[in-house]
């Protein structure tokens, strides 16, 4: 037997638009052999593959075999933070999830908007992390020289707060939006929020409800689609200007869907990102979800909601992430004005999009294509985000299991989900990382490779 060897046997295989029945073998943290059932010799390559291998899964009928999500934005809150998550509890929830990989955000204590700040969590996650990873350098109105002085193949991207959030880096200097704009060779990830539309839109909602009264059902209201709108489409006329690599990321209307579909006949350089909850819930849920699920931008009209779905379903969206950004539960509690924006959602993103699946959303193939290939092509990621030989062995298993969200098995640092409650009827129960067993059972392993940061290819 080799060690570290797995075989798994027997599956469905969802992979590259297709779902086929096949085995799996994992070698030195890579896929070793993939193997089609009804392939000629298959029964030979399968029974020679047990022989070698130190553990054999069998997969069975209600079981997938998924390659492992690629979520590219999340907010593991560390530095600074860590009392609400931390690199180390949030990359568990992940692969507890199904993502193997992750890209963190910048808007931290201090800002990761420096190289040394960016070498800072690069250490932290080579130690505690259960993910790959990567991390975004953040951009400020006066870092402009670090930006340049990064390399591309060691960052996913730039981030640019087009729009204030949790962290206060709002980049509102119109030379220094162009000078970052002007840079080549990276990806501009931008959060895209008309700060002036907002700061009326909250002084009105104040007038009218109070400084204590403002419901939550107002936010979609102060943070609204005309904010959305006017700052992605700065953001879109800069990049065509440009030929920026400009990656608009969590796109809440169907306004800024059609303005990057649009945009792309002639500047396919300019991508969006959709996320898990703008699809699972609409302004409807605020009566009952509260501060739950305020984030920015906004939870906003069934219209929308549809309109989101649709574009998952036709690939007309680039990713799908989640913008994963827990809070501790009392300070999420408070009113309006004072409760942060953000919700926990990496440890359910899958099997929320499995559920949309399963309800005719799209097919399951498109969950796959829009939170494991697309991203590892968008951000031209090194061998992963596909089942094929030769590629890191990044690997979730599903099964057909009904179950339902608990604090009893909410695995974030914060303790709280706005999905409790909710039952669902797949579940991860297995997770590979580099090759390792992560999570087996649905619970997590010792076993373990060193995570590994995420190299982009630049050709």
């Amino acid at each position: 037997m080799t060690p570290g060897s797995v075989l798994i046997r027997d599956i469905h295989i969802v992979n590259e638009g297709h779902t086929i029945e096949g085995s799996v073998l994992i070698r030195n943290g890579l896929i070793s052999k993939v193997m089609i059932h009804r392939e000629s010799g298959y029964d030979t390559a399968v029974r020679d593959a047990a022989l070698s291998a130190e553990e054999i899964i069998d997969g069975g009928q209600d079981a997938l075999l998924l390659p492992g999500v690629i979520d590219d934005q999340v907010h593991f809150r560390e530095p600074g933070a860590t009392a609400k998550g931390s690199i180390a509890s949030e990359s568990a929830a992940a692969v507890l999830g199904g993502t193997t990989s992750f890209m963190d955000m910048p808007n931290n204590t201090p800002p990761a908007t420096t190289l040394s700040a960016l070498e800072e969590k690069y250490t932290t996650a080579a130690r505690d992390s259960l993910a790959n990873y990567s991390f975004y350098i953040g951009a400020t109105n006066d870092n402009i020289e670090e930006l340049r002085s990064t390399d591309p193949s060691r960052i996913c991207g730039i981030k640019v707060f087009m729009g204030s959030s949790t962290g206060n880096m709002l980049v509102d200097s119109q030379e220094t939006l162009e000078k970052i704009f002007s840079l080549k060779d990276r990806i501009i990830a931008v959060h895209c929020e008309d700060e002036a539309t907002i700061r009326s839109n909250l002084a009105a909602a104040r007038t009218r409800y109070g400084d204590d009264s403002i419901p939550f059902s107002a936010h979609p209201m102060i943070r609204s689609r005309e904010a959305c709108i006017l700052s992605s489409s700065k953001a879109v006329e800069m990049a065509e200007r440009h030929g920026t690599r400009l990656h608009i990321l969590h796109v809440s209307t169907s306004d800024e869907l059609d303005m990057v579909s649009e945009a792309r006949k002639t500047h396919p350089g300019i991508s969006a990102e959709v996320c898990v909850h703008y699809m699972w819930f609409d302004e409807r849920d605020y009566d009952r979800c509260g501060s739950r699920i305020k984030c920015n931008p906004a939870i906003k009209t069934a219209a929308d909601r549809e309109a989101i779905t649709a574009a998952v379903r036709d690939g007309r969206v680039q990713a799908v992430a989640t913008d994963h950004a827990p809070h501790l539960y009392p300070e999420k509690m408070q009113d309006y004005l004072h409760a942060p924006s953000g919700l926990p959602t990496v440890q359910h993103s899958l099997v929320m999009m499995l559920q949309l699946a399963d309800r005719g959303c799209f097919p399951i193939e498109q969950v796959v294509r829009m939170m494991s290939h697309s991203p590892a092509d968008l951000f031209r990621i090194d061998r992963r985000g596909y089942i094929r030989e030769g590629y890191w062995a990044d690997l979730v298993m599903v099964r057909r299991r009904r179950w339902t969200v608990s604090k009893d098995n909410i695995a974030y640092r914060c303790g709280w989900s706005p999905l409790e409650g909710v039952s669902f009827d797949w579940a991860v129960t297995d997770t590979f990382v580099n090759g390792a067993h992560t999570v087996k059972d649905g619970r997590l392993t010792q076993e373990r490779r060193p995570s590994r940061l995420l190299f982009r290819r630049l050709q």
